[in-house]
């Protein structure tokens, strides 16, 4: 008889398409469960996984011991075996396609339940469009795994590398490891204490740094608490291969929770519309978000869910409850056997819920095996 036992988790759980690729190999991890995806990209000019993607594997396979990786000749089916966590010291160079948050984000969810603590450094662009930038990693989501323990992680800029070219560097440290992190209760909205950002530059003259924090202050100026936007600006070999700036402003309550908005500028841009327009998104993030923005909340439920065996709580918006919000529950249910339920808050003049989670006694068990 084989050495699984009955109940075991030796089915593969199965999904279809590209979306929510990085959660999906993440979730695997956590849960030990074994997964195929299939149908990647199969109806595209260029079917199959991206260079990105194909990278993000590497780096899986090397944070852990004894996972196995197979993709199809064409790409588009990827089975994954997750073996444990070890962690350890790495050097990841990260394909241009991609920005390096891209990578260093799901590290987040993996790296405190590790059996060794995490130093990787990830080489590549350090800033784009769609993924999270340096500061929003270092603002927005770490904050989030500090009200869960871990409390020792940071993300130190070495070189700052604008796309297209790249050429930044950045070291990604976590030293705090935790059997399981802390259950969560948050049900109050805390008030915006101070708002601060970074506007920062590679290759270009210093004066458009100025220009985005003017055009962001000129937005900000009667929020009524402490605006504090510092200037970067990077120079000689540690600025990259490419010309670039942008900005990042991150609000923070008076609780230690944090929202953050970011840009980065294009060719023919006017700085001071790209530091109005962060300034405003940050505004509107604010407006439509509860206790977490919509960029942590993947992050701050999933530390739920792996959380003890204990009722954890959590207070989001009408707003934040989209499609991907809807699809990251359903995983977390296929994974973790666990159902996040919303009840509406009992005040009349909110249209909030309390998304309210049952832990499943997840433990680090890696930190036990020599």
């Amino acid at each position: 008889m084989s050495s699984r036992g009955i109940g075991s988790k030796s089915e593969y759980l199965v999904f279809q398409g590209a979306q929510n690729f990085r959660l999906r190999i993440i979730l695997a991890t956590l849960s030990g469960q074994m997964i195929k995806i299939e149908k990647i990209r199969s109806n595209d000019l260029n079917p199959g996984l991206k260079d990105y993607e194909v990278s993000f594997m590497r780096l899986i396979e090397a944070v852990t011991n004894g996972s196995v990786i197979e993709i199809s000749y064409t790409g588009t089916t990827v089975i994954y075996r997750p073996g444990i966590i070890i962690g350890g010291s790495y050097t990841h160079n990260c394909p241009n396609s991609k920005p390096v948050g891209y990578y260093v984000e799901p590290m987040l969810y993996l790296a405190p339940f590790s059996k060794k603590k995490f130093s990787i450094i990830f080489r590549g662009i350090t800033s784009s469009h769609s993924d999270a930038g340096i500061e929003a990693i270092k603002w927005g989501l770490m904050p989030v795994m500090e009200k869960f323990g871990v409390r020792e992680c940071a993300l130190h800029t070495l070189k700052r590398g604008a796309p297209p070219l790249g050429g930044g560097e950045v070291h990604l440290v976590v030293d705090t490891l935790i059997a399981q992190p802390i259950t969560m209760h948050e049900l109050d909205i805390p008030p915006i204490v101070k708002i601060r950002g970074v506007a920062y530059s590679t290759r270009v003259s210093p004066s458009m740094v100025n220009r985005m924090i003017d055009g962001a202050k000129q937005v900000l100026k009667n929020v009524g608490c402490e605006v504090n936007i510092t200037a970067d600006v990077w120079r000689g070999e540690n600025s990259g291969k490419s010309p670039g700036w942008g900005i990042t402003l991150v609000a923070e309550t008076k609780k230690g929770w944090c929202f953050f908005s970011e840009e980065i500028g294009n060719s023919g841009d006017i700085p001071e519309d790209i530091g109005s327009k962060v300034a405003y998104h940050l505004l509107e993030e604010i407006s439509i978000s509860s206790v977490v923005g919509r960029n942590q909340l993947p992050l701050a439920l999933t530390y739920m869910v792996i959380g003890k065996e204990d009722i954890g709580r959590l207070r989001i918006s009408q707003n934040q409850i989209d499609e991907k919000f809807v699809s990251l529950l359903r995983d977390m249910k296929k994974f973790f056997g666990t159902e996040v339920l919303l009840k509406e808050v009992d005040d009349p003049d909110s249209n909030d819920f309390i998304a309210t989670v049952k832990g499943v006694g997840f433990t680090n068990t890696n930190k036990k095996i020599a």
